[in-house]
């Protein structure tokens, strides 16, 4: 039987804290909205809570399956992400939100196929890592497999479009064919091949240009397309070292557009100043260091490259965030893990946690 004890309790707290500054955040940030559109304060938070529980759920599930079971189920999950991708562009099926076609509805479920993509691609990477390791310096095996197979996921995310999700998954795909030994050459011969081809879908999609240009200088259209950068500034301006205090922030109050999903740090940061900024920060950076440790301990390769991956697509996806919203890259679009609102992203990290937890208790026992 498996008790609290064997789980590593650092990266339970870290999750925990965090999804209860995601729910208190979540509340705080959509409450005047949420009354405003539905005439509930508590609908988003409620909604939130809803997600929460139903991620606690996979979460346990996923830690009761052994990791080995995605080694051998790499292709077929990876097959069924792509088969999803591909269903947002049929009629009755996908459907546009936000200016993207980002979604898939099953019945009364929505949700994004891109987040359980990122699953897919790093339990595709670590079973061919893992059973390519002896031959990870040759081209044709060690390299192009694996950028290739990848390559076609993060191809379909890109074409929603979705430059974020697509340029965050490249860059755990790059990092784990480092990690791995791949030749660093043919990683930066990659780069610079794609770079082209990144210049032409930002030209091909008005929106990925506007962006660029909101982040070079937001304060030439202050009250336009510049809006919402301007007053993230503000916000973390506003916030000082202490912040105004929980519930006292005025920039979501209908300011800062949609502060409860991918500009909620900058509420965090206006309500509880740099001294909640850098918890929050710090709770991501004991999840790295859960990840890592928990990779060093993995008792195969193929668990090594699993937890690096997993702890890479939250870490990785928190600094992409953090550096959108104090205007240190352009918008991405891409949430803040376990505190933003919205069910898909945070299913898919309790999902990754779960498997994390599994490859710690396995490694344990070896």
């Amino acid at each position: 039987m498996i008790r609290l004890r064997d789980y590593d309790r650092l990266l339970i707290i870290a999750t925990l804290m965090l999804l209860v500054m995601g729910l208190l955040m979540v509340y705080s940030t959509s409450s005047v909205v949420a009354l405003k559109r539905f005439g509930n304060q508590y609908f988003f938070v409620k909604k939130q809570l809803t997600y929460v529980l139903a991620g606690v759920i996979c979460f346990v599930g996923a830690t009761r399956v052994p990791y080995g079971f995605y080694r051998r189920m790499a292709y077929p999950i990876l097959i069924l992400s792509a088969l999803a991708l591909i269903c947002i562009y049929i009629p009755g099926l996908g459907f546009t939100a936000g200016g993207a076609r980002r979604w898939v509805r099953l019945g009364p479920i929505a949700f994004q196929p891109s987040e359980p993509a990122k699953l897919a691609v790093i339990f595709f990477l670590a079973y061919s890592l893992a059973a390519k390791q002896e031959k990870i310096k040759e081209f044709s095996i060690g390299f192009l497999p694996n950028i290739l197979i990848p390559g076609v996921i993060i191809l379909l995310i890109m074409l929603e479009p979705d430059l974020g999700t697509s340029i965050a998954l490249a860059s755990i795909v790059l990092l784990l064919n480092f990690i791995a030994g791949v030749r660093i050459r043919y990683l930066l011969y990659l780069v610079l091949a794609a770079a082209p081809f990144i210049y032409v879908v930002i030209h091909k999609f008005s929106y990925m240009m506007t962006r660029i240009m909101i982040f070079l200088d937001p304060w030439k259209d202050p009250e336009g397309k510049g809006f919402q950068m301007v007053q993230s500034f503000l916000a973390f301006g506003a916030g000082g070292v202490r912040g105004v205090g929980l519930g006292e922030g005025k920039q979501k109050l209908f300011y800062l557009p949609e502060a409860h999903t991918d500009f909620i740090l900058s509420v965090i940061g206006e309500e509880l100043g740099f001294i909640g900024v850098a918890a929050v920060t710090a709770l991501y950076a004991l999840f790295l260091y859960c990840g890592i440790k928990i990779a060093m301990k993995a008792r195969d390769r193929h668990g090594m490259y699993l937890a690096l991956g997993l702890t890479f697509m939250v870490v990785l996806q928190a600094a992409f965030n953090s550096a959108v919203v104090m205007g240190l890259l352009p918008p991405k679009g891409l949430p803040l893990p376990f505190i933003s609102y919205g069910g898909t992203s945070l299913l898919v990290n309790m999902i990754a946690v779960g498997v994390l937890l599994n490859i710690y208790i396995h490694g344990n026992e070896a």
